[in-house]
């Protein structure tokens, strides 16, 4: 799975063969068959396990209790550190998910949008979490802030590990931790950055 992982976000699903995925892995094709019907099952099941790694990684910004605003932001940064972290230990799992999720193959882009949902799901419970503790009021749109916040960190992810050309050899110019404190920081605070 992650030699198929890796062919995927390099040379994009279309272009990959099972020959090729088998052959980098080191196995017979037959035993390729033995795993997955085919090719499609195989990327359908990449984009459903990195679903679940992303989800929990969202998950641990849950809050458990009250706080200020300045203890918002601060949990915000380390989720938004969090998450950047594992999209840089997991480079071509986002490429399958912000850049071939996007394009070609229906299955592929319904799974895809489906992780989007999910993510933007998870966004929204601590959001409502914070609603509850009277951390945020109750008058908000959590809806549409989910969605602004989930579009907010799928672009700039997408920015930042592949620059504008989408190019998986792009390297960030600024670090993650730099990256998560920026993102708090307008989440809560907007473009006047208090």
């Amino acid at each position: 799975m992650d030699v198929a992982l890796k062919l995927f976000a390099q040379k994009g699903y279309p272009n990959t063969k099972i020959s090729e995925i088998v052959a980098a892995a080191n196995v017979a094709q037959g035993t390729f068959y033995w795993y997955f019907k085919s090719k499609q099952e195989i990327v359908i099941q990449l984009i459903a396990e990195g679903q679940e790694s992303l989800l929990k990684v969202i998950s641990q910004g849950y809050r458990k209790q009250g706080g200020t605003v300045e203890d918002m932001v601060q949990a915000s940064t380390q989720l938004m550190n969090d998450l950047l972290n594992f999209a840089e230990s997991n480079r071509h799992l986002m490429a399958l998910l912000f850049i071939e999720g996007k394009s070609g193959d229906e299955a592929i882009r319904k799974a895809t949008t489906e992780v989007l949902v999910a993510i933007e799901q998870a966004f929204r419970r601590n959001i409502e979490r914070a609603v509850e503790l009277n951390m945020l009021p109750n008058t908000i749109d959590i809806p549409l802030r989910a969605s602004i916040l989930a579009i907010l960190i799928e672009g700039m992810i997408s920015r930042w590990l592949f620059g504008t050309g989408y190019d998986l050899n792009h390297l960030p110019t600024r670090p993650a931790g730099e990256m998560a404190a920026e993102v708090a920081r307008f989440e809560f605070y907007g473009l006047l950055g208090s």
